[in-house]
């Protein structure tokens, strides 16, 4: 069984047709890449993934579970990060605080235990810290930790999102154009984290890209 199948998706808007009979399938512990032209409908099979989109036709499911069960807000829940094509960060938290975003649906505690700060909520917060250091220490973001996403150059915070992203610990990461807009060094970088990513986290990743790698799998859409 495929981790990730999308199996015969089409998706329509009025009378224009966004995705027509799609299907692929993503296996666990590789990159997969989706090729093709703006427009080709690369990032609405990301939001029909999301559950952004119901498709008219077809079915995606993810571990063997259908995700036309779910709503968009529990897609998370069930393992599934992503970035986006848009930069979507709070531009007026730092870094750290961004990232500590991304531990919102490992959180137990509730409204009553929060307001008292109880000890399982202290326990709770150094666990999710601990998590979201691990990413920064990751990707190398030390230097910003505190700092605010306002102040920071369009490369460090299309790193702040993957890190975002990576803070769930997700089993898939959708990667929505991560290289784009960034220099050649810069997309270099982006590269062997995807890859390290992969092998030192285990995370099988979906990427939509416009440069396809030879020894990546992947889908004209």
């Amino acid at each position: 069984m495929s981790l990730l199948e999308v199996d015969n998706v089409t998706l329509k808007f009025g009378g224009v047709t966004a995705v027509d009979h799609v299907s692929f399938e993503v296996e666990e512990g590789e990159v997969f890449a989706l090729v093709g032209p703006n427009g080709a409908g690369k990032s609405t099979l990301f939001n029909l993934v999301s559950r952004f989109y119901d498709p008219v036709e077809g079915d995606i499911r993810f571990r063997g579970e259908s995700l036309l069960k779910r709503k968009a807000h529990e897609v998370a829940a069930c393992g599934i990060a992503r970035t986006f094509q848009n930069i979507e960060l709070f531009e007026h938290a730092s870094v750290l605080q961004n990232l500590l975003v991304g531990r919102h649906t490992h959180r137990a505690t509730n409204l009553v235990s929060e307001l008292l700060f109880l000890p399982s909520v202290r326990k709770a917060e150094r666990a999710h810290r601990e998590a979201v250091e691990k990413v920064i220490d990751f990707l190398d973001l030390q230097a910003f930790r505190d700092k605010t996403i306002a102040g920071l150059p369009y490369g460090v915070r299309k790193v702040v999102e993957m890190g975002r992203a990576l803070a769930l610990e997700p089993k898939l990461l959708l990667l929505d154009e991560p290289a784009s807009g960034l220099s050649t060094e810069e997309t270099q970088d982006v590269a062997f984290w995807i890859e390290d990513i992969k092998t030192q986290m285990g995370v099988t990743v979906l990427m939509v890209e416009h440069d396809m790698h030879p020894s990546r799998r992947s889908a004209t859409g």
